[in-house]
């Protein structure tokens, strides 16, 4: 899947000139959290999210330092933070710059996107212009629409070469004396890990391979105390 599979083409978007206010209302009548902020070419400057509005001065919600911490920030930092906090302007108050995508990104790399920066959404960007915006709701109702694994038959020999490959490939499983068996769609694996967590990737890595019908985990967990 890409970008251009999942994405919201109905996009809610506002101007660098509109009113904060109004940039709120929006958000509340829309069931969304941000919206894009464009100019008149639709070309986005930014991106104003509800974490953008919840400090201000209005709500009486605006940041108070203390006299020390005041006396220690930067002239220039407190002077930002007034104007986000008390400007009227979307301009002022929205975040920049912002991370993007196109129609073509793969779902694995828009989902790095948002882990690694910590975000919710991305725009979808053609020639600079706004087509779209992909959420994280949007990666998961991609993964709820996801066809199942097949369930056909699949014969020992091939489980057993698959369960080997999975195993040579996690550096995790490296730290495990494992051995195991397959007999007629079920697997039994021996040996010994040094967690729990290992023991359960163990189980997850035998389970999810076509034609497994059983999982017998034998693996013991041995603790490994540090040398002092």
């Amino acid at each position: 899947m890409i970008a251009k599979d999942i994405m919201t083409r109905a996009v809610r978007m506002i101007g660098p000139k509109d009113n904060v206010q109004a940039a709120a209302r929006v958000m509340a009548e829309s069931g969304v959290s941000a919206l894009p902020v464009v100019d008149d070419a639709q070309r986005v400057l930014g991106i104003v999210s509800e974490g953008d509005l919840l400090r201000r001065s209005e709500m009486r919600t605006a940041k108070r330092h203390a006299w020390w911490r005041e006396f220690l920030t930067a002239p220039e930092t407190l002077a930002a933070e007034y104007i986000k906090t008390r400007s009227r302007r979307v301009l002022d108050v929205m975040s920049r710059p912002v991370i993007s995508v196109t129609e073509q990104t793969p779902l694995p790399e828009i989902a790095s996107i948002m882990e690694q920066h910590k975000i919710k959404r991305v725009p979808v960007l053609q020639g600079g212009t706004i087509v779209g915006i992909v959420s994280r709701a949007d990666v998961v109702r991609a993964f709820a629409q996801m066809d199942q694994p097949s369930k056909a038959h699949t014969d020992d020999h091939s489980i057993r070469n698959t369960f080997l490959q999975r195993l040579k490939a996690q550096p995790w499983a490296s730290a495990v004396g494992v051995t195991f068996a397959v007999s007629n769609g079920s697997v039994m694996v021996h040996g010994v890990a040094s967690s729990e967590e290992q023991k359960r990737a163990m189980t997850v890595m035998a389970e999810t391979i076509p034609g497994v019908r059983e999982v017998r985990n034998e693996i013991v967990v041995a603790h490994i105390l540090p040398v002092t």
